[in-house]
């Protein structure tokens, strides 16, 4: 039983990979072929195969699936936010276009694989807790406000038209405990312009990564499920990272972001608390806490801690002077504003490639 696993050398892709691999599962994990994913693809366990793949390319699809024959697929390629903002084209063509192409490459199998695609809570759109006190659920309306969760409501429509078996992940904050000092600016950019206040659902990868090995087997076929940790995992935007910082030594060195408007509605990010209840009933993938995460998180980074402590101070007037709203007017978050002002208009009718 083979399993296809696309944008294999991601986050999540490379923990999903690796959980399937442990299990003795059949892995064909595939990605662009780059120098970065060629020097990644050295440290993929053994016996998982890799077979390089363009999913914009429907005779590239239809070949990748001709010579792997999957069972299943799991698709988590995608160009995500921030970095969609200001690639609107090519955002489409990977999160969209991709996916109806592996779509129907699956469809002309002689055995359709079951999909398994990856979606978001981006697909429900701005969500202001001062007006909305119910948590998501896989019955929540969607409203997506920008490019992203606009996409991934198009992805979950060609999936659900088509006659394959699927099942459909909606993804809450996914974190990792490994300890990574390359950082890209651009996310923490991104993560520092988002409403302190906003309510958050977070997740480990290796938790997400065990829901969509499960995903492949599980009797959920047809199922929208909401992937999100336990109860510990409920959080505001604002309790992540200087807890996640301080873990690994950098106590205070996160400066304070904004909360959002509480008479605003679209002045939010598109996350919020989930009821997990169904997913973790039919995945059984709930594993690691948030404080555990934590507990991890300064584990793993050992005699650093003290250098980072030290750090600390200068880390925090470096990042406070690089803030979205440094020396910005107002007291409130404005996240589209500031999305806008450095990658362009995020919204979908917009025609322009945005701000490099």
């Amino acid at each position: 039983m083979t399993v296809l696993v696309t944008g294999a050398f991601g986050l999540v892709g490379s923990a999903t990979v690796a959980h399937l691999a442990a299990q003795g599962r059949r892995v064909v994990a595939t990605d662009l072929d780059i120098p970065a994913n060629r020097e990644a693809a050295t440290e993929l366990p053994p016996g998982v195969l890799v077979r390089y793949a363009d999913i914009t390319d429907p005779a590239a699809v239809d070949a990748l699936f001709t010579d792997v024959i999957p069972t299943s697929v799991i698709h988590l390629a995608a160009v995500i936010a921030p970095h969609c903002y200001s690639r609107h084209a090519l955002a489409e063509k990977v999160n969209v276009d991709g996916t109806a192409n592996l779509v129907a490459a699956a469809a002309k199998q002689p055995t359709p694989p079951r999909f398994v695609l990856a979606s978001s809570v981006a697909v429900y759109g701005p969500r202001n807790p001062h007006h909305i006190t119910d948590v998501l659920t896989a019955d929540t309306p969607v409203a997506p406000y920008d490019i992203y969760g606009t996409h991934k409501v198009q992805a979950e429509a060609a999936v659900r038209s088509s006659q394959l078996d699927w099942v459909i992940l909606r993804l809450g904050g996914v974190l990792t405990v490994a300890l990574r000092l390359d950082l890209n600016p651009d996310f923490i950019f991104f993560e520092g312009l988002l409403p302190t206040d906003g309510r958050i659902q977070t997740v480990d990868v290796r938790d997400v990564a065990r829901a969509f090995a499960a995903a492949t087997t599980a009797d959920c076929l047809g199922e929208t499920l909401l992937i999100g940790g336990d109860s510990t995992h409920r959080l505001t935007q604002g309790d992540i990272g200087p807890a996640t910082a301080a873990a690994m030594g950098l106590v205070g060195g996160l400066p304070i972001g904004r909360k959002g408007d509480p008479d605003s509605d679209t002045k939010w990010f598109a996350t919020d608390w989930m009821d997990t209840m169904r997913s973790q009933e039919v995945l059984d993938f709930q594993r690691h806490s948030w404080p555990e995460m934590l507990v991890e998180i300064a584990e793993n980074a050992g005699w650093k801690r003290h250098v980072m402590r030290l750090a600390a101070p200068i880390a925090h007037q470096i990042l406070k002077r690089r803030a979205a709203y440094y020396k910005a007017p107002g007291s409130y978050a404005d996240p589209w504003g500031a999305v806008t002002a450095k990658w362009g208009d995020p919204r979908p009718h917009a025609t322009g490639q945005g701000k490099q």
